[in-house]
């Protein structure tokens, strides 16, 4: 069995989201409390207050919508093994659709489309490994995921 996905999808899915989220909260919290002051001990300015709210809140979104719903993804010669960590499925190569990826995003997010909904809904997406200085191009995996489903011929 050959894994597809980065060994730091756990790190991404869970404790990266956790910290993030957390200490950029704890930050803006304590703006708002009044209990950071800036050089001359001055308070920080209601524009400063609103900014790293806006910020903590958008970017608390951009980082759930990125990294929560990322699996662990395995296959063999018949089939992709999906894991939340909770639970594993088997979907059988042949389920597969569509293998999309997000070359913007600098993890690489890869989805995987199916033709039948799984467990895990229509679609999944994995954090493949990381390939350093690799940024705009496509992850090798995509065309083996394609070929390994018959979407492409070799």
């Amino acid at each position: 069995m050959k894994t597809l996905s980065s060994a730091q999808t756990f790190l991404m899915k869970v404790l990266f989201p956790g910290v993030w989220i957390s200490l950029f909260g704890l930050g803006t919290i304590l703006l708002w409390l009044n209990t950071m002051h800036g050089t001359n001990r001055d308070l920080p300015s209601e524009e400063m207050k609103w900014l790293f709210l806006i910020a903590w809140i958008a970017g608390s979104a951009f980082i759930l919508w990125v990294c929560a719903g990322l699996k662990r993804v395995r296959i063999d010669a018949t089939n992709l093994y999906i894991s939340n960590y909770l639970w594993e499925i088997s979907v059988p190569l042949a389920s597969i659709s569509a293998v999309t990826e997000n070359r913007w995003i600098n993890i690489h997010p890869v989805t995987v489309h199916f033709r039948d909904t799984t467990q895990f809904g229509p679609k999944i997406t994995f954090m493949p490994t990381i390939r350093i200085f690799a940024f705009w191009s496509s992850h090798p995996v995509v065309t083996e995921l394609k070929q390994l489903a018959g979407l492409i011929r070799t």
